[in-house]
């Protein structure tokens, strides 16, 4: 009976014991839990990545593919060119590979891809077999209904794949906070189990527990730089990395996702302020150079949505191919304005090349006719007819100089002055902000 009731009596080692028996246990319990969760959050970003990502990618170049069967489409008919037919065809059996591979990507638009083939055989049928008895109008606008059902109902599939995408960050976010408060109270028990067996343990856990809470706290408000200082050889040491990893996919997700320009792929405003700002901060002998294209809007209006699209997607490849270098940036604030980055001793340059450039590569996006004119006729935003020049290219220079310069804000500001006069000028120029230098 002694020895039985020995047994069963709590000494200091066997209470040590059971502090690191608990301990042990519950580190298991949040490194599984947390592995368990962050496989979930794995295959949803893979799920991301491998199917709403690429449908919206396919659905754009789709939307492209449209556009372009119609203007060979446009040639062949005017011109009765063979290679205009063949390239018609090309592109045709082209967009029905690629909503084949949107098939493939995700099953559950079977139902619409088995419609767009249907509509898009009818459009290819109707473009290459015009009925004699129809006229010109009443083709026309055959011709733009069928267009216009395969680009609502690709951009239909678009908006769902960017429903789903969102629809799957939530859930990435909800199951981030539940790892984040069920690791949390485990980690709490334990210290609280775990207190009166050692001093050391307890101390050590608590430490890391902490640095966890506050990286959770951190994270949780959007801080997905924050660096979690837990360079243990345990299961926290685990956790740490397996956590991080974590916040950098979410980083990376929410960057695509809320930045990236979806016409240039060019990165957007919060991206270009905060490379603004980064320069800013280091002391950086930088030229913000800020691009905008005069009588865009006129051109968009005469030309169409498709041109415009096109005549921007240009301008970006253009200033990117010319810029490109491991210290220079290139972004797309959006619609025709765009911002570079590159040293001071280089924006001179830099910047001819890319008026020289631009202005050579625009006069092939204008008709002959209106080349040979020099302007085009259009409507104001007040809705008066007007004549608007061919498109020029305005370039405003804000030179950095080490504490000259406080914030993007005062970078914004200079930049819209310049371009205010940069724009009153009926030519592509470069104006540069001279006061910020030595």
């Amino acid at each position: 009976m002694k020895t039985v009731r020995s047994f069963f009596r709590f000494t200091i080692v066997k209470e040590i014991l059971l502090g690191y028996l608990v301990m042990a246990g519950l580190i298991i319990a949040i490194s599984v839990f947390s592995l368990v969760n962050l496989e979930k959050m794995n295959e949803i970003n893979e799920s991301i990545v491998r199917q709403d990502v690429q449908v919206i990618k396919t659905a754009e170049e789709m939307i492209d593919n449209i556009f372009e069967q119609e203007q060979y489409a446009n040639r062949y008919r005017i011109f009765d060119s063979g290679e205009m037919l063949d390239l018609f065809r090309a592109k045709s059996m082209e967009f029905e590979k690629m909503v084949r591979n949107m098939r493939a990507l995700a099953g559950r638009y079977a139902e619409q891809t088995d419609r767009l083939l249907s509509i898009h055989k009818e459009y290819g049928s109707l473009i290459l077999n015009r009925p004699g008895a129809v006229d010109v109008k009443t083709y026309g606008a055959q011709v733009k209904q069928k267009q216009n059902e395969l680009v609502s109902l690709i951009r239909g599939i678009a908006a769902e794949a960017e429903s789903s995408h969102h629809r799957k960050l939530v859930r990435i976010e909800q199951i981030g906070a539940k790892a984040v408060r069920v690791a949390g109270i485990l980690s709490v028990a334990g210290i609280v189990l775990s207190i009166g067996a050692s001093l050391l343990i307890t101390g050590s856990i608590s430490r890391s527990v902490g640095k966890l809470k506050q990286a959770t706290e951190e994270i949780s408000t959007g801080k997905f730089d924050y660096t979690m200082n837990i360079n243990r050889k345990n299961e926290f040491g685990d956790l740490s990395r397996s956590f991080m990893e974590m916040t950098q996919r979410l980083k990376r997700l929410e960057e695509m996702y809320l930045d990236a320009s979806p016409l240039t792929y060019l990165p957007g405003g919060l991206a270009v302020e905060k490379e603004i700002r980064k320069r800013l901060e280091e002391g950086s002998r930088s030229a913000f150079c800020f691009a905008d294209l005069d009588n865009f809007k006129a051109y968009n209006d005469r030309y169409g949505y498709t041109k415009g699209s096109e005549m921007i997607k240009a301008s970006a490849r253009l200033i990117e191919e010319i810029v490109k270098g491991p210290e220079n940036f290139v972004g797309h604030i959006g619609g025709d304005d765009f911002v570079f980055i590159v040293a001071t001793d280089l924006y001179r340059k830099t910047c001819d090349k890319v008026i020289a450039r631009f202005d050579e590569m625009v006069r092939s996006f204008y008709d002959p006719d209106d080349i040979a004119r020099g302007y085009i006729t259009s409507k104001t935003r007040t809705g008066q007819e007007s004549r608007f020049p061919v498109m020029t290219i305005s370039i405003a220079v804000v030179i950095n100089r080490p504490g000259r310069i406080r914030d993007p804000i005062q970078v914004g500001e200079i930049a819209s002055e310049l371009k205010a006069y940069a724009k009153s000028k009926p030519r592509s120029i470069c104006v540069a902000d001279r006061r910020c230098e030595t």
